[in-house]
């Protein structure tokens, strides 16, 4: 804990997210967890809503591994009448149907300073933000709110420049989302009195596509890593480049495979799962240098970003933020990043790696990440620093929490956000840059 919030009053949070740990599938639902848990160990009370339906529909079963919580936190896990068909219900009308009785009694329940919404595609829809009472926030950890896919990906092989959200959805397998065409989402995101965008490229893309509001940029975080040394016989001690993530088209490892098969004499680990697997065991043809390690906890992810030359993040659609990156510089391990979205935000920011535009360039980053020692430890060094100053969990709590105690101020008093205004011009609360659309 840190000492400065030690004593703090005691606040009531309720976080709602249809994914959380162990029902959870990416980063919106690990950032939950990892809010929920920081905030109950700094005293506060911390009720979690998710959608147990939710994720036993789309994983076809429950989930596999476990998951704890701090005693402060405690966990409801939101069933939906007809299962199928109640999920359905929710995500054609962006509405809670016939989940609304349990979603009422959830928000209403516990008197809650601060109702901090994450995805809640499946958890009630954007009718969502009008249920409970106190402040309302919002994290952009992905592009649901404008984009039915979350991914602004587009017919799952580019990003989305103009949108043609139906036949998107087609493609995609999923039903299209009428009830978007029409004013329900701009009416629902009026109960928000702000949204928290982890990146300012995310910022400007809800900005750029018509969401209204207060937006105030506040980066995601990450836990201190396991104490440990640097240990030479991973991998029977062959040197590797770490990827860690879903195994999507979007995620861009279909441009580094080829690059590290002609790299025989180095390894390319991949950890994670997801529906282009089998296309990417394809690509890799057996090679013996490429090797999928399916999904992994926590603990040996950490062993791996540790003990790695350099962690690869080749997304190619528009990364809201980098919850990799962050977890790779929590261990003094640098990254190589794709060019693009908030990866390059982090990297063009605070150092910690090398970006790149195409397959050559990937290429001559990896051979210098690879043969230049000094290189690496100074961009390890780089990641580290700023992993301490900006993305630790006690950097990130410092921060949400003075903003809610000044959100929390000027709700209670009726003061308008759009009057912050710093002396030098730039708008800004708690010390976080706001924006206004």
């Amino acid at each position: 804990m840190d000492r400065s919030e030690s004593n703090r009053n005691a606040l009531r949070f309720c976080i709602v997210s249809t994914f959380y740990p162990p029902h959870n599938f990416g980063g919106d639902g690990i950032y939950s967890h990892r809010l929920a848990n920081g905030l109950a160990r700094r005293g506060h009370k911390v009720t979690v809503i998710r959608s147990s339906s939710a994720y036993e529909l789309l994983a076809n079963g429950q989930p596999t591994a476990a998951s704890a919580d701090h005693p402060n936190v405690t966990v409801y896990g939101l069933r939906t009448p007809l299962g199928k068909l109640g999920l359905l219900a929710v995500q054609q009308t962006g509405r809670p149907m016939l989940q609304s009785p349990a979603l009422r009694r959830a928000l209403g329940a516990g008197d809650f300073d601060v109702i901090h919404y994450n995805n809640v595609s499946l958890l009630g829809g954007a009718a969502a933000f009008r249920y409970g009472r106190g402040l309302k926030l919002y994290t952009m950890s992905d592009h649901w709110l404008v984009c039915p896919m979350h991914v602004l990906w587009k017919f799952n092989r580019a990003i989305c420049v103009r949108p043609t959200c139906y036949r998107c959805r087609l493609v995609g397998g999923r039903p299209p989302e009428f009830w978007r065409s029409g004013g329900l989402m701009a009416e629902a995101t009026r109960s928000i009195d702000a949204f928290l965008g982890p990146s300012l490229f995310t910022i400007r893309m809800h900005l750029e596509r018509g969401i209204h509001g207060a937006m105030i940029q506040l980066p995601l975080f990450c836990g201190e890593p396991e104490p440990a040394a640097r240990n030479a016989t991973i991998n029977g001690g062959r040197p590797y480049f770490l990827y860690s993530g879903r195994l999507e088209k979007s995620k861009g490892l279909q441009d580094v495979i080829p690059v590290m098969k002609a790299r025989p004499a180095i390894d390319l680990l991949i950890a994670g799962a997801g529906r282009f697997e089998q296309e990417l065991f394809a690509l890799a043809g057996g090679a013996s240098n490429i090797k999928f390690l399916g999904r992994l906890d926590q603990a040996e992810l950490q062993s791996l970003y540790r003990n790695s030359m350099a962690t690869i993040v080749p997304s190619l659609g528009y990364e809201t933020f980098g919850l990799v990156v962050v977890e790779s510089f929590s261990t003094s391990t640098p990254v190589i990043v794709n060019a693009g979205s908030a990866l390059a935000e982090i990297v063009s920011t605070y150092g910690g790696g090398l970006m790149y535009l195409n397959r050559q360039q990937l290429g001559d980053a990896i051979d210098r990440m690879r043969g230049d020692g000094t290189l690496r430890e100074r961009l390890g060094v780089e990641g580290r620093r700023a992993y301490e100053a900006e993305f630790s969990e006690d950097a990130h709590l410092n921060k949400y929490l003075g903003m809610v105690d000044e959100l929390l101020a000027r709700k209670r008093s009726g003061e308008s956000l759009k009057a912050l205004t710093d002396t030098d011009g730039q708008t800004r609360l708690a010390g976080l840059p706001i924006f206004f659309g």
